[in-house]
C-alpha cells in the first residue's frame, strides 16, 4: 500500500482480534514515528512498545477497548524541546499511517491518557522530567471502520478563506 492510499484508508480502530503482531512490524511502525519531522531536528522522543498482556491490562484503564490490542505504543517526549507537542503529534500520525499500511488498526488515545499521565509514567518507568503524550494501541482489526470524511471541496480554500 502506498502512502496516499494508507492516508485515505486510515481510521481510528477500536476493535482488535487479539492476534499478535510480529516484532519486525512493530519496529517498522515505531521507525515511521522516529522519521517524523521535528523542529530543529531535535527528535525529542522515546517510544515504549508494550506487548505484555499483564501490562496492557493495567493500561486499559484509560479505555477498556484496548484490552485486545496486540501492542500499545507509549509516546514519551522531552518537554524542554520547544516544539515537543507538535513533534510528538507528527510522530503519532506517522505511526497511525504506518500501521494502516501494514494492515493493522490503531488509534490515538491522548484524551484518555493525559488524565492518568503520572500513573502511567510510574507503570512504564518514564523519567519524571519527561511527558507521556499518548498511548497508541495497535492490533489486527476486527473490521475497518467506514466513517466518512468531509469532502475536499468543503474544506479546501484557494488564496483566501
Amino acid at each position: 500500500m502506498d502512502a496516499l492510499e494508507a492516508i485515505q484508508k486510515r481510521r481510528s480502530v477500536r476493535e482488535y482480534t487479539g492476534e499478535a503482531i510480529p516484532r519486525a512490524d512493530l519496529e517498522k511502525i515505531v521507525d515511521a514515528g522516529r522519521m517524523a519531522a521535528t523542529g530543529f531536528n531535535t527528535q525529542p522522543w522515546d517510544f515504549i512498545v508494550v506487548t505484555d498482556q499483564s501490562m496492557i491490562a493495567k493500561l486499559k484503564i484509560a479505555s477498556r477497548w484496548m484490552e485486545k490490542a496486540a501492542a500499545i505504543i507509549a509516546v514519551v517526549l522531552d518537554p524542554s524541546s520547544r516544539y515537543w507537542l507538535e513533534d510528538g503529534s507528527a510522530a503519532v500520525e506517522n505511526m497511525l499511517i504506518a500501521s494502516t499500511a501494514l494492515g493493522y488498526g490503531s488509534c490515538w488515545l491522548e484524551g484518555y491518557t493525559l488524565p492518568r499521565e503520572e500513573e502511567f509514567k510510574l507503570l512504564l518507568g518514564v523519567p519524571a522530567e519527561k511527558r507521556l503524550l499518548t498511548l497508541v494501541p495497535v492490533g489486527v482489526p476486527v473490521e475497518w471502520p467506514t466513517q466518512e470524511k468531509k469532502p475536499l471541496a468543503e474544506v479546501l480554500h484557494w488564496e483566501r478563506y
